[in-house]
């Protein structure tokens, strides 16, 4: 009988150490990462304390930058929806016609269907999905929404540009859940937070979730709640006070979700990445179009990189960002090269994912540059290609090439002049030459720009009218709600 008493305790006894709260989280640690990807929107690069801003406070970003890989040269697409797509297909937007200004609100195309999602990806590796903030990759047709796109689970703003605590424009909603409008009171920043807070509650340590968590902050309007704004009355500028009280609760809010992992006892199997979908709006032109802000001093402030959103100059697409893994992201500067396209195949190899159902990918595994900060396997990439203007980087050199006459060309040393200030293309006709002939193959390549097209078929005929009801957006042929008209960012 002694043996089976002994047995039977060391049973218990092991029983009991699996079931301990250290060995749980010891488990999950062992398991594919929870991805949270954090993205702000039209956010300035200097806007942020890692990145060494003094009048605004972000003191939750500037603790994952401290104790994670601050990048330097993570880049992304000029504007919202082009970025927002190469994250979503690990591929340059000009390959499937989203590469010009963002989906205007009347329009009715989206990211192309054909494309297979990191979603759709994550999930058939695991993953539960969600997208809790802005989609902006096509609103008129059901096809394009993000639950038809891979996502188990969406909150937020299919469009984007929206009254903070109205949630719609002009009157008309865009504010969703699982397709469905929701009206409902509260700050969009704030709400966002708080659905992201209730989502990882209520996630399970035995199966690996995605989050997409998509801030519609701090683009226009310029608002944010009084308290907020309260915070800096040193800050004269009343646009840049709210602008400072914007970005300070999308840190509140960042530093809630992070607590929220750490309470659940996930935090140490979650990566977190966060970066900002353009650089900040230094022209009116793009700063959107629920009010003139023609004649306002813009609050973004992209340091001294040259130009801001819309721009192909290192101002528009080098961003703030920062990756955080305890364990497996060392506290470091990250120098190498990271295109916005490359975030999708890493971590898809992190995820243990197969990408054999997507096209084939622009972006690269830059994992070993995250943690390690090693070199990057990047050593070119496309910042754009239009009909009218496109850009280049091999290494350190950087071409820009306006087409439409009269014509233009800049080529930049960037590890000499790094602001852009100093164009030498009449120095080195030979590097031209060669980096013109780069863009014109990309040129061949690329799908004709869907916002053109859809600019020429409205000059030709009148677009069908979106009517609003009482429940969002209807067209006159669809039953199906749509998102409301909100005003292009163009």
């Amino acid at each position: 009988m002694k043996p089976i008493s002994f047995t039977f305790s060391i049973l218990v006894t092991l029983a009991a150490f699996l079931a301990s709260p250290a060995n749980a989280q010891q488990s999950a640690a062992n398991q594919k990462p929870n991805i949270v990807h954090i993205v702000a929107d039209d956010l300035g690069w200097k806007d942020v304390g890692f990145n060494g801003c003094t009048d605004i406070k972000t003191p939750n970003l500037d603790k994952l930058a401290a104790t994670g890989a601050k990048f330097t040269q993570l880049y992304v697409q000029p504007m919202c929806t082009p970025t927002r797509a190469a994250l979503m297909t690990g591929r340059y937007p000009f390959r499937y016609g989203l590469q010009t200004i963002v989906i205007p609100t009347a329009a009715s195309y989206g990211l192309d269907t054909s494309e297979y999602l990191i979603p759709q990806c994550l999930r058939d590796a695991g993953y539960k999905t969600a997208i809790i903030g802005k989609w902006h990759l096509g609103h008129a047709d059901r096809k394009y929404w993000p639950k038809q796109r891979g996502f188990d689970y969406q909150y937020g703003a299919m469009i984007g540009e929206l009254d903070y605590f109205t949630h719609d424009e002009h009157g008309v909603l865009d504010w969703f859940r699982d397709n469905k409008p929701v009206h409902e009171k509260g700050y969009t920043t704030q709400l966002i937070g708080a659905d992201a807070v209730k989502y990882i509650n209520e996630q399970s340590p035995n199966k690996p979730f995605y989050l997409y968590l998509a801030f519609n902050a701090p683009h226009t309007p310029y608002q944010a709640p009084k308290e907020y704004v309260d915070r800096y009355p040193n800050i004269a500028d009343l646009t840049r006070r709210t602008y400072a009280g914007m970005v300070t609760c999308l840190d509140d809010e960042i530093g809630k979700v992070v607590a929220a992992l750490d309470k659940k006892g996930l935090r140490e199997n979650t990566l977190i990445i966060f970066n900002s979908d353009n650089g900040g709006t230094t022209n009116a032109m793009f700063a959107g179009q629920m009010a003139d802000l023609s004649k306002t001093k813009l609050p973004c402030d992209n340091g001294p990189y040259r130009d801001g959103k819309g721009s192909l100059f290192d101002g528009g697409t080098l961003v703030c960002a920062l990756a955080n893994w305890p364990g497996h992201i060392k506290a470091q500067t990250v120098k190498g090269l990271i295109h916005a396209v490359d975030i999708y195949p890493t971590l898809a190899k992190l995820a243990g994912a197969s990408t054999e159902k997507c096209k084939p990918l622009d972006g690269v595994d830059v994992w070993d540059t995250i943690a390690e900060d090693k070199p990057s396997p990047r050593t070119e990439f496309i910042y754009n290609v239009e009909p009218f203007r496109g850009a280049v980087r091999q290494g350190d050199w950087k071409l820009i090439w306006r087409t439409m006459l009269p014509s233009s060309v800049d080529l930049y040393n960037l590890a000499e002049d790094p602001y852009e200030k100093n164009n030498v293309a009449a120095a080195h006709p030979d590097k031209v030459a060669e980096m013109q002939a780069r863009l014109e193959t990309a040129g061949k390549e690329s799908a004709k720009p869907l916002a053109l097209l859809w600019i020429g078929q409205t000059a030709m005929k009148s677009a069908i009218p979106l009517l609003p009801t009482d429940e969002g957006l209807y067209t006159d042929d669809d039953a199906d709600p749509a998102p409301p008209k909100i005003a292009n960012e163009h």
